[in-house]
């Protein structure tokens, strides 16, 4: 991977690929709400995974050929793939039965649930001001689930069961950063969700019942795998830190999308709670870079606001 330019406009263009690729995948959220209403939730995912492979070896195939798929750890990257997996198969089951918006909002505990492992798996040192914004996450959460609520069933531990996997899946990315190329895990990805859904095709196989439905199931893998590939790039042009925030707009899009396809708008209490989630995340995500930004306002006696 190039090494990561931190110009403006390079930053920028970051944000905006940021940007597009979580807005990539609200479409695939909606796609798989669409279709999990007619169509078994295995068969979705297998979807998601089949053609996301499938571009995955087209686009990157050609250019990285056997190197796309030799890897020295593969247990970690099997590892990975089996979290990925679950993540997605537990989330796509929460779009079966819950509103758009708080199954997204939830799933958003994740990052929050990143900074708890990593002091637990690899001991890493967390100061008083993220564990404070950790609390104040789960207390988000509790305002969108609780109980009286809209959304208050047995249905919610599916996206909170996602967050724990897509934390663990995120983890493991951690651990494998550096040590193996991203188009190798990207590819390693989709192969073992695709494997793991082919297991159960057979007892989940339904045939489209129309033109729309057969596009979907294609589309929604497709653009799962561009989503990805757009990610994966826009790391490249900046750091984490920087860009992390801007995965959060994803939240405005799922909230309009699933207002206007399906009718679903949160209450006031579960968009607190969304506000109190994002709050939380986007400090967690860029405590570092703000501590560093006003350790260097203070040694050079500049006010924080200069």
């Amino acid at each position: 991977m190039n090494s990561v330019a931190t110009t403006k406009p390079q930053i920028l263009r970051g944000m905006l690929m940021v940007m597009s690729a979580v807005a990539i995948f609200s479409v695939v959220d909606v796609l798989s709400k669409y279709l999990t209403r007619n169509y078994p939730v295995a068969l979705v995912v297998w979807a998601r995974y089949a053609f996301h492979l499938l571009l995955v070896v087209v686009v990157l195939g050609p250019r990285y050929g056997l190197a796309l798929v030799r890897t020295a750890r593969p247990g970690a990257q099997i590892l990975r793939g089996l979290t990925l997996t679950l993540a997605s198969i537990l989330f796509i089951s929460a779009l079966k039965y819950m509103p758009l918006a708080e199954s997204t909002a939830i799933a958003f505990i994740a990052p929050l649930l990143v900074t708890l492992m990593s002091v637990l798996l690899l001991k890493e040192k967390v100061e008083l001001a993220r564990w404070v914004a950790v609390c104040c996450g789960f207390v988000g959460v509790l305002f969108i689930i609780r109980p009286g609520g809209n959304v208050f069933s047995w249905a919610v531990l599916l996206p909170l069961g996602n967050a724990i996997a897509f934390a663990a899946y995120q983890i493991l990315t951690r651990r494998l950063a550096g040590l193996e190329s991203p188009y190798v895990s990207i590819f390693y990805s989709g192969l073992i969700g695709t494997l793991i859904l082919s297991a159960a095709l057979p007892y989940s196989w339904a045939l489209p019942q129309n033109a729309l439905d057969a596009a979907a199931f294609v589309v929604l893998g497709m653009l799962a795998g561009i989503g990805h590939l757009i990610l994966i790039k826009a790391y490249d042009h900046a750091p984490a830190s920087r860009l992390a925030p801007f995965g959060y707009s994803q939240l405005i899009w799922v909230l309009i999308i699933g207002f206007v396809v399906f009718g679903d708008f949160p209450d006031h209490w579960s968009l607190v709670g969304i506000v109190i989630l994002v709050a939380s995340g986007i400090y967690t995500a860029t405590h570092q870079h703000i501590a560093d930004w006003l350790q260097r306002a203070e040694q050079t006696n500049l006010p924080p606001n200069a």
